[in-house]
């Protein structure tokens, strides 16, 4: 188990901004401002999308992420972005996965907290998900993007927001605020332009469709390289890890008879996603154990 001392939270913005340098730094820079451990960004141009790792206290992880929706909304307007990422808001979702020994009910209670705050203070509509969530329905962040930034406005008037007006922010949108476990972000990048292909494999690979246990996945093309790319989220690590994920998706890219040229993990992970996997046999440009969790909190002082 990770261990990071009483109360550790982690928190894992994904905010609607992946190709302007300085916007990406600034939204950083209110999360180290505001008290809270910035231990990793990560931004895809394709994409257009940045994930900040942060860790902290109750205290430190909330000023953390509230800072950071207060800087993103005011340096992002989603009427001129575009990205292949689904996406409903500037700050797209936050979600607080508790650290061990932290329970999750301390993140239920970070998030609801927080998401009261966006939608009082920043006027952003808020949709609680995962075990933050106040109905089933909405405990499905699919559910909540569906139709995308285009379906928003229809949907908070069908189905009104937990806090926040029942209409759009102008132009920062939504939000999905939440409490959830470990989720790993891994892409496996095809040496194919046909994203036909992508998607095709994703669906293979889907929990939901009898593939991978715990697997999400999404085909996307990668235009700036001319290649497409599988998307995947992974949510049983231990059913599920890193290596048996990218296994699967070159067994089938080689079904199609295509190669896989590279994979890359968003952000961080625990140890036992990478179940000691090394950088040649996911064929990532980084070592992996660098993206290690444990390693980055290791260095911090709490």
């Amino acid at each position: 188990m990770l261990r990071g001392g009483a109360g550790l939270i982690e928190c894992v913005p994904n905010v609607s901004e992946g190709r302007n340098p300085e916007v990406i730094q600034q939204i950083a820079d209110a999360v180290t401002n505001a008290g809270c451990h910035l231990l990793d960004v990560h931004s895809d141009p394709d994409h257009n999308r940045s994930v900040y790792t942060m860790v902290g206290n109750c205290e430190q992880i909330s000023h953390g992420a509230i800072a950071l929706a207060q800087r993103a909304i005011a340096l992002i307007d989603l009427r001129r972005h575009e990205g292949v990422h689904p996406r409903i808001g500037a700050v797209d979702v936050i979600p607080f996965v508790p650290l061990a020994p932290t329970p999750m009910s301390i993140c239920v209670d970070v998030a609801r907290n927080v998401g009261a705050i966006l939608g009082t203070r920043l006027g952003l509509p808020v949709f609680l998900y995962g075990r933050a969530a106040t109905s089933s329905q909405r405990a499905s962040l699919p559910w909540i993007r569906r139709g995308g930034l285009a379906a928003l406005a229809r949907k908070l008037a069908d189905s009104l927001p937990d806090f926040g007006p029942a209409r759009p922010h102008p132009t920062a949108g939504a939000v999905a605020v939440g409490a959830r476990d470990v989720l790993v972000a891994f892409n496996v990048v095809l040496d194919t332009s046909d994203v036909s292909i992508a998607r095709t494999i994703s669906t293979t690979l889907r929990e939901a469709n009898g593939g991978l246990p715990g697997v999400k996945a999404l085909g996307l093309v990668l235009a700036s390289r001319q290649l497409t790319q599988v998307s995947m989220n992974l949510t049983d690590i231990a059913a599920t890890d890193i290596l048996t994920a990218f296994r699967a998706v070159e067994r089938e890219a080689n079904r199609h008879g295509i190669d896989v040229l590279e994979s890359e993990i968003v952000g961080l992970v625990p140890g036992m996603a990478l179940a000691g996997a090394s950088a040649a046999q996911l064929r990532m440009r980084e070592d992996p154990q660098e993206r290690l969790l444990e390693l980055r909190i290791a260095d911090l002082t709490l």
